[in-house]
This record gives C-alpha cells, structure tokens and sequence, in this order.
C-alpha cells in the first residue's frame, strides 16, 4: 500500500488540499489546541503590532498534519498582512528564493514548508534577507564580477519543518521564536471535530465524535479526513447522524481499529511476532517481508507504533513490546526479546 493510498498517514492526499483550506481556523483564538504556543505567539503578535514592527522570523516544527500551515496563515491574520506560500522543495535556485522576495510587499508573512529541504545555495541568499532585509546579487563574471546589495521589505518568515535536525545551525540560529508542535490529545480532537462537522454541515451525536477522535492518532489532519469518510458511511447506512456505532462501523470496514491501528501498522507486528519471534528485526529485513519501501516504513509507520510503546528501535534493529503482544491478542512465546528489559533498552 503506497503511502499516499493510506487513510492514516499523517502526510497529505488528494482531496485533502480541496477540503482544508475551508476547515481552518482564521484566527489565533479558534485554533484548539498547542496551549503553549499560542500564549506566547499572543504576546509576541501584540508587542510587534504596538512597536509596529513585523513579527520575528519564526520556526514551526513537529510530525506533519498538526497545523504548521493553519498557523502561519494565522499569523499573517492575526497581523494583517498578507501570505505568500511555498516550499523548500519547490525553490531550486536563488533566482527562485530572490524573485519571491523582492516581490513581497512591507509586512508580508512569507511561510516556507519542509524548509530544511533547502539547498545550501539558497539558504546563503536567506542569511541576509532574515537579518538585515536585504539581497546581495552577483552582476557579471570572473575579474568584473560585483557585488550590488537591494533593500528589501521588511518581511517575516515562518519556517515549517518536520525534521528539525536536518536545518543547519545557521540557518536555525536566525529564527527568533521557535516552536514544537505536539500531538493532541483526544479532547482537542473532539473539539476540532465538532468545529468541522458543523462548517460540513453533518449531524453528529457527542459520542460518535468521540469515537472519531480517539482513533485520530492524534493528529487533526487524520481527524479531518475520518470525519469525511464517517459522514459517507452515515448518509448510506444510516440516516446521516454520526451516531457512535455508526462511527465504529465505519471505521471497523476502513480497518482502523480502537486506538488507530490500520491493516499495515497490524501487518507489521504480526510479521515480527509471527516470522522473527517479536526481534530484533533490521528495517531492510522487514521491507522485504512485508513489501513495503524502507524509507516508508521508517517515517510513516513506525513512528506511531513507537509512540504507543509497541515497538522499540534497538541497535540490532526494531523489537516488538508486550504492550504489542496484548493488543493483537497474543502471548509472546518463552525466551522472545519481548520480555528481554535488557534487550529493549540496548539503544
């Protein structure tokens, strides 16, 4: 399954880029959720528009579909400016970064996605443009070759990234405020949902949106788009009300169990309880076992076992937990590194 065919990734799908624009909050006191952030980005909004100067330059970071996008575009509202979107990978020569640039106005929020997909090249035109609001461009070649310095507006950056260590120092070292997203916990969920299902206009009863919720992985881009398929299940058997059994049942036929499990991530743990005795398992090894790319299997799957505690990276490769082991409904068999505390921790 590619991971773009797959309901529970965190990354987006077509149809996603149709239906969020429309689901975002506009302002800072309707986004739910991320407490910490939006109390100091509050204060941080209100000095610069009493000095009224723009913002500083600003770093969101954290796993994908958390709303880096929804908070930039917060931002610029919360400033009244205007935002001009793109993306690391989509700026390929400094030509590509100093054409945005000089066509941003005073006070513009220029918001760059996966931002440590930079290239070196450009992120040499950036280092001045963040601190001094300026570009320095080369006019001619070899001895008659120059220098020449254009003053640009005065701009503010935010920098979305969901591999934080992959910046480089200088560049992260630029940015003013920095922030991690976190994941939300089922409450906040529920809160987006209900927001969302009445701009969708759907009918949906407290315990079915709970239901929805606690099997988002707690991820509100995931939420979103359940609450799509959950509204299509209701319409057909149903009378359109999410109910709470119409939300299991809907989501009991995508697969997605009660904690937000789906036929890969299950798939996954069977194969090494079944075909390795729980582990350890190398990621090329368990690749080949179950078809799926290795790369894909690194930042798309595993993160989430991990974070539930089902699944341990050790140096001798991945390890499956007893947590794993109950909720497949399984016993691990004697001996099985699952039950090696050691062997668990040997990072």
């Amino acid at each position: 399954m590619s991971k773009d065919d797959r309901l529970m990734t965190t990354g987006l799908r077509a149809g996603d880029d149709e239906l969020e624009p429309g689901l975002r909050p506009k302002a800072l006191r309707d986004y739910v959720g991320q407490e910490p952030i939006k109390r100091n980005l509050r204060i941080s909004i209100e000095a610069a528009l009493k000095r009224r100067e723009p913002l500083d330059h600003l770093l969101l970071y954290g796993p994908p579909g958390l709303g880096k996008t929804t908070l930039a575009g917060i931002i610029a509202s919360e400033m009244g400016q205007n935002i001009r979107i793109t993306s690391g990978p989509a700026i390929d020569r400094p030509g590509d970064l100093a054409s945005i640039l000089t066509n941003l106005t005073d006070g513009d929020v220029l918001f760059i996605d996966e931002i440590h997909r930079l290239s070196r090249s450009v992120e040499e035109v950036l280092y001045p443009a963040m601190e001094d609001y300026a570009l320095d461009i080369m006019i001619g070649k070899g001895p008659t070759a120059r220098s020449i310095r254009l003053d640009l507006p005065r701009f503010t950056l935010v920098g979305a990234t969901t591999r934080a260590g992959l910046l480089s120092a200088p560049l992260r070292d630029r940015f003013g405020l920095l922030f991690r997203l976190e994941m939300y916990n089922p409450a906040e969920l529920a809160c987006i949902l209900r927001r969302n299902a009445g701009i969708l206009r759907v009918q949906a009863e407290e315990e079915g949106i709970l239901e929805i919720a606690g099997r988002s992985r707690g991820t509100p881009r995931i939420a979103n788009r359940m609450l799509r398929r959950v509204r299509d299940y209701a319409q057909i058997r149903g009378d359109g009300c999410i109910t709470c059994d119409i939300a299991r049942q809907a989501l009991d036929l995508l697969d997605v169990d009660a904690i937000g499990l789906d036929r890969v991530d299950r798939t996954m743990l069977s194969t090494m309880m079944d075909k390795f005795a729980g582990g350890p398992v190398g990621l090329e090894t368990l690749s080949a076992m179950t078809g799926e790319d290795a790369t894909t299997i690194e930042d798309v799957y595993e993160p989430y076992l991990m974070q539930l505690g089902f699944l341990i990276r050790t140096p001798r490769g991945g390890v499956v937990t007893p947590s794993a082991y109950a909720h497949m409904g399984r016993k691990p068999l004697p001996g099985e590194d699952a039950n090696d505390p050691d062997e668990q921790l040997s990072f």
